[in-house]
């Protein structure tokens, strides 16, 4: 097999070159030709100083996971690092597009970096439950500092070249075009420089103030995770006067904590799943997609706005549809106040704004969508109100056309079937706010086209959604497991659990809201029937005396002005008058319960999901919960939680209380099996 690392002399230079694409991947094969290429270096008195480069799109862009859990070829990355740091010649990594991870670390081991200004570089491998594991904790701060260090590791985000330069981590900056031609030039003019730079014989001065501050700015971002604590317990490492090896050693005791550790696995699974759910099975991913150049979207409200607002940001015109004057006003108004809030945060520039508010038109004639590729509805949650709508729809839009609902709940082929189309129809369900949230659950009809469904998961992509292929049932992938939760968190409450303990079990899990606080938030009111009269359960009870949520300061919760909650002695008496009405005796409910009855249930939902083949995988469920409701990113999605708690563990649960459990379940449980 052909090498990926070549070498090529340039006189008294030798540049050492990958060629490993997509990403340039330090693996086994890339780790081996550079001992080779820095060995042909040493080895020849002819050559004063090596480069380092990347063909491709990339420099280095980080470790090849797919090696993670398998035992390690040599050499090792950190030893391929101390040999380049080591070498009494000069080695200057030349740096385009991203420096990630271990790549990062390999530019720290050189003696010189030189990059092209669009360069960005950094340490992400936090996003992954790890730390840079090859010197990365050690070296950041001894070249940049402790705030850069911390910022780097243990918040993973890369910084641009510019940036990198000011804090040391470049040394210069080269053309954007002549990157290998500048590298070796700056070689020739370092090449008799001593004593040569070696980060790791640098000093980092300890900074406790930055410290402190970092970790209180951002511990609302790091609750739950190990990884974030490693790396700055490394970055602090790096200053207590310990030596560079010591540094070195305690962040591998780090890193292989982490390495074996479940935060890291869910993460590292996660990091597959999306992935993995951009491939839908038995269709060719070369089947020739639809043209998407122009989207029609029906109902200017929230997710009506918040829909266009993802085509317009990614340059596809849009033409958006209300019944009234005065709604397709406001909701062109709150686009554009939406764009110029994020052009205030310097998130966007005003011509950006300008192009994305161009590219929509605003209508109240459903004909103007005659001419669109795509038309979405994002109208009242009614089956007879979609039906009627995409019965006119095949009459107006034209043949070829995709029509989309995003229906939350019902049934995709019925409303396929008041089309004369049904295979250009299927579900795009968007989650709210729709321009920020980054589920997309594409909903596969029965009818729908291969070509339809194709087109709709790469167009995801275009507008940067992580898209999840469901079939159709009630509620699909996501609601449909959020269902048994709500239905068992009201009989609890019934039983003598209170809102807020309810909810404290879910946010000490990991969610970011329990499933009543996210019900005061959604409002209380969503789909109650608005009979102040017809009192069959506390919702109806809290409905009735207006309280429908945060926008009325009042739900399960009461909120100040600030809308902060506390626990309501009004909804108290509320629970107590049910739960008396109904004979039940109220009794002590522990955490653990909660977590059998709203979580266990999830998981026996999913594997109903699973048996009927509603999701094509389980790794499909695990993206959705977390993409879509917020899910711990560090438990990697219900059913990857699932098999960390142990299928028998969850059916003892789940027979405990009465339910009957899912097949795929069980069979779990009596084999050892893990959900596929």
């Amino acid at each position: 097999m052909t090498s990926p690392i070549t070498t090529e002399r340039h006189g008294d230079v030798l540049v050492i070159i990958s060629n490993n694409p997509p990403v340039n991947a330090l693996g086994a094969a890339v780790r081996q030709g550079l001992e080779a290429g820095l060995k042909e270096a040493a080895a020849d008195e002819a050559i004063k100083a090596v480069v380092i480069r990347c063909d491709g799109k990339t420099f280095f862009a980080g470790a090849d996971i797919t090696e993670f859990g398998r035992p390690m070829q040599e050499p090792g990355l950190p030893t391929v690092i101390d040999m380049i740091e080591s070498s009494e010649k000069p080695v200057i990594a030349a740096i385009h597009g991203t420096a990630l991870g271990g790549g990062c670390e390999v530019t720290l081991g050189c003696h010189y970096r030189i990059a092209v200004p669009s360069a960005k570089i950094g340490t992400p491998e936090v996003k992954l439950g790890l730390l840079p594991g090859a010197g990365g904790t050690q070296r950041i701060p001894r070249v940049a500092g402790v705030a850069l260090a911390l910022e780097m590791t243990a918040k993973g985000d890369p910084i641009s070249a510019a940036r990198a330069m000011t804090a040391g981590l470049i040394d210069r900056l080269a053309g954007e075009n002549s990157l290998a031609a500048d590298a070796i030039a700056f070689a020739r003019e370092v090449a008799s420089v001593r004593p040569l730079p070696r980060a790791s014989e640098k000093t980092a001065e300890a900074d406790p103030e930055a410290v402190a501050a970092f970790k209180k700015e951002n511990a609302k971002r790091f609750r739950g995770f190990d990884a974030p604590a490693a790396n700055i317990a490394c970055v602090e490492k790096a200053t207590d006067g310990s030596t560079f090896a010591e540094g070195i050693a305690f962040e591998r005791q780090e890193f292989m904590k982490l390495m074996m550790g479940v935060q890291s696995a869910a993460q590292r699974h996660l990091f597959f799943a999306e992935r993995q759910a951009a491939k839908i099975d038995g269709i060719d991913p070369a089947i020739a997609l639809r043209p998407i150049k122009k989207v029609g979207v029906i109902g200017a409200g929230t997710m009506g706005g918040g829909i266009s607002m993802n085509f317009l940001s990614a340059g596809i015109p849009v033409t958006i549809v209300e019944m009234q004057q005065e709604a397709l006003d406001r909701g062109t108004g709150v686009i554009r106040k939406n764009y110029e809030a994020s052009a205030a945060k310097g998130r966007l520039k005003p011509e950006q704004v300008a192009l994305a508010m161009g590219a929509l038109t605003p209508t109240l004639n459903l004909e103007d969508l005659a001419d669109c590729d795509l038309v979405i509805e994002a109208v009242y949650e009614s089956m007879d109100v979609k039906k009627e709508l995409f019965g006119k729809l095949d009459k107006i839009v034209k043949q070829g056309a995709i029509l989309a609902s995003n229906t939350s709940y019902l049934n995709i082929d019925e409303i396929a079937a008041s089309t004369s189309r049904p295979q250009d129809v299927l579900g795009m369900h968007f989650f709210s706010p729709a321009n920020v949230m980054k589920l997309l659950e594409v909903v596969r009809g029965a009818k729908t086209a291969d070509d339809v469904l194709a087109t709709v998961m790469a167009l995801a992509k275009t507008i940067k959604k992580v898209a999840v292929v469901s079939g159709v049932c009630h509620g699909f992938i996501g609601n449909r497991m959020l269902m048994p939760r709500q239905v068992e968190a009201n009989k609890l409450l019934m039983e003598g659990a209170t809102p807020e303990q309810i909810d404290r079990v879910h946010v000490e899990f990991g969610m970011p809201m329990g499933p009543f606080q996210m019900s005061d938030l959604a409002g209380v009111d969503i789909g109650w029937h608005r009979d102040e009269t017809r009192i069959e359960s506390i919702r109806d009870a809290l409905c009735a005396e207006g309280r429908w949520g945060q926008k009325k300061s009042a739900g399960f919760y009461d909120y100040d002005e600030k809308r902060n909650p506390s626990p309501s002695p009004r909804v108290a008496e509320i629970i107590e008058d049910f739960r008396s009405r109904s004979n039940l005796p109220r009794r002590e409910i522990t955490d653990e319960e909660i977590i059998e009855r709203t979580l266990y249930t999830m998981v026996n939902e999913g594997a109903l999901i699973l048996e009927e083949k509603m999701a094509q995988r389980a790794s499909d469920i695990d993206v959705v919960w977390i993409y879509g409701y917020g899910w711990p990113v560090y438990r990697g999605g219900p059913m990857f939680w699932a098999d960390t708690e142990g299928a028998k563990k969850i059916v003892a649960g789940l027979e405990k209380h009465g339910f009957k459990v899912a097949e795929l379940l069980k069979s779990n449980a009596e084999s050892g099996g893990r959900f596929k």
